[in-house]
């Protein structure tokens, strides 16, 4: 991690070398898509929004809307683990850096929009980044009642139904 000497947990910043140090770390920065200072659970969206598609479209027959399903689930649980571990770590329970919430999120966005044009799979990121970044309520109770691993992973899976509620409303009118 790097650090000033007078910074605070907050502005403490993961290295390419913390992630690397542990697979708990590798796996809550998103593979290094949450190493960005800057704007870090939108570039972890971002990639996860890459992989699906790219997962989708070059082995249809293995990620299949069951297979994603699975791997949403599996993925809250372990992000649970690996978020809880890493942001015990960093000694800040819900850093930036940690973006393995966005991506289970935006999984499950794209699984419920898919198949879908590129215009209404962006409409979908945005609506998401929006509810993620502002946390409207529930989202924003959700994140002060919970702490830990548990906690980093719900409010995104919140954010991603408010999501697809929108985009469901959206569709009908």
């Amino acid at each position: 991690m790097t650090a000033s000497p007078s910074s605070d947990k907050r502005s403490i910043h993961p290295t390419s070398v913390f992630m690397r140090a542990h697979p708990a770390h590798l796996l809550a920065m998103g593979f290094g898509s949450g190493l960005p200072r800057i704007m870090p659970g939108t570039f972890g969206s971002l990639f996860g929004w890459l992989s699906f598609n790219v997962l989708t479209w070059r082995w249809p027959e293995i990620f299949t809307p069951l297979t994603w399903l699975a791997l949403i689930i599996i993925g809250f649980f372990v992000g649970v683990w690996a978020c809880n571990v890493t942001g015990k770590n960093l000694g800040v329970a819900d850093h930036g850096s940690m973006v393995w919430d966005e991506i289970i999120a935006i999984w499950l966005v794209m699984l419920f929009v898919m198949p879908a044009s590129t215009v209404m799979q962006l409409a979908a990121f945005v609506i998401f980044r929006f509810f993620d970044m502002l946390k409207p309520p529930p989202i924003r109770q959700i994140e002060r009642r919970f702490k830990g691993g548990f906690g980093v992973m719900i409010d995104d899976i919140v954010a991603a139904f408010l999501t697809l509620l929108v985009i469901a409303v959206w569709v009908r009118i």
